[in-house]
């Protein structure tokens, strides 16, 4: 696989991201209030609990550990299709605050009325 877009850099994809996060969202709060919980608390959590030691509970270390574990097995498959090394999907959590982030500016952006921007203009729903 190839892309044939060129995006340099962090803002490129950044704002090809948020352009239209929340419009597949349908606009909705509620969805995008999901969408950030949800995600949240399957990439992000499991590496916090475990770096923070759960309490320092063997058994809520262990449980966010399988979890990542889980993380990490489902998305090699993935990995291997495009020629990566398995280990990248332990970056996956990074890439979903990223994403968990992106996600939540194009929100922002809509409701400043600067959303779904693409090549300097703004379009409204």
């Amino acid at each position: 696989t190839r892309s044939i877009r060129p995006y340099e850099g962090l803002r490129g994809v950044w704002d090809m991201v948020a352009r239209g996060a929340f419009t597949q969202l349908g606009y909705s709060p509620l969805l995008l209030s999901g969408t950030v919980l949800g995600m949240a608390i399957l990439y992000l959590a499991p590496p916090v609990c475990l770096l923070l030691g759960f309490g320092h509970s063997a058994l809520g270390a262990g449980a966010s550990a399988l979890a990542w574990a889980c993380m990490i097995i489902a998305a090699a498959p993935t990995y291997r299709l495009y020629g990566q090394s398995w280990r990248r999907a332990m970056g996956l959590p990074v890439a979903a605050a990223f994403y968990i982030a992106m996600t939540i500016s194009s929100a922002w952006r809509y409701w400043r009325g600067r959303g779904g921007g693409w090549k300097g203009r703004t379009y409204s729903q």
